[in-house]
């Protein structure tokens, strides 16, 4: 499938090169106490160090931190209490672990200038640069490696879902204008995610995935983040912490259809994935996709 930009699966990232043809994993530390997830929460600067550590052993080329759940039913969180829980542990972590890539997982610019300020390297943004005023003015001025991820309204409004006719097509309907506008104004670092869970139902999410491989059209690395998500559980009658079986599945999906990075909480075995499928595509399976 051929793609309506330049495509460009290397990035520059805390001073490396790194190329998404190969398929890496994000780390997710959350600095939160209410993620759906208890297994990804951290609390303190030795909490997340030795989360770090074990992710950063366990495989984990970047680490996505974030202090702002987006749980549906999240309590609201202030900008000022949102970098006082993230700011002193990424500068923590980019202590300890200087070569490894930050990312900051929030929609607003003032979380994510002092993010930076404090070691980070990737603006994570959910909102896709409408739920705060200037994403895209701030990044491109800075050339701030970005996520671009798909979600429609603002912050209180992302768990809303529209009615679509095609989710496929009206995903990239949304996300195809804004790739265009960042890269006619000669931004390059860039990522892509469909949003899995955001302004979605169940079902859409499963055709989103289905049809992942339509996103490599916006000619950047797609990002896929599915670990333990609601629509892994809710559709088995499980919960979050069961997951991981379910997270699995998905994640070789997701690899099959062209995913260049998996967001997840456990790493060791979204490693072990990676592995299995690309020892899959050595031996004929790419012929079969």
């Amino acid at each position: 499938m051929d793609a309506l930009f330049s495509t460009s699966q290397t990035i520059r990232l805390n001073g490396q090169l790194i190329d998404f043809s190969a398929p890496k994993i994000m780390g997710i530390l959350n600095i939160t106490p209410d993620s759906f997830f208890e297994g990804s929460r951290v609390s303190s600067v030795d909490a997340a160090l030795e989360q770090a550590s074990t992710m950063i052993a366990a495989g984990a080329l970047i680490l996505d931190i974030g202090g702002h759940s987006t749980r549906p039913g999240a309590a609201p969180v202030s900008p000022e209490e949102e970098i006082a829980r993230v700011c002193p542990i990424i500068s923590a972590i980019s202590d300890a672990y200087p070569s490894v890539i930050l990312s900051i997982d929030t929609y607003r610019v003032a979380v994510a200038k002092a993010a930076l300020a404090a070691g980070a390297h990737i603006f994570n943004d959910i909102g896709a640069g409408q739920m705060d005023e200037g994403v895209f003015d701030y990044i491109v001025k800075n050339q701030v490696p970005y996520i671009l991820s798909h979600s429609v309204g603002r912050f209180e409004d992302v768990h809303q879902v529209p009615d679509y006719q095609n989710v496929v097509a009206e995903v990239l309907h949304d996300l195809l204008p804004k790739v265009q506008d960042l890269r006619s104004r000669g931004f390059k670092d860039l990522i892509v995610d469909p949003g899995f869970g955001f302004s979605k139902a169940l079902d859409h999410n499963y055709s989103l995935l289905a049809h992942l491989r339509s996103f490599k059209l916006l000619g950047a690395p797609i990002l896929v983040g599915l670990s333990r998500k609601t629509m892994i559980w809710k559709e088995l009658g499980i919960s979050a912490d069961e997951a991981l079986n379910g997270s699995t599945v998905l994640h070789t999906i997701a690899l099959q259809q062209g995913a260049s990075i998996l967001r997840v909480h456990d790493v060791k075995e979204a490693k072990e994935t990676i592995h299995l499928v690309q020892k899959l595509q050595q031996n004929g399976l790419s012929h079969l996709l």
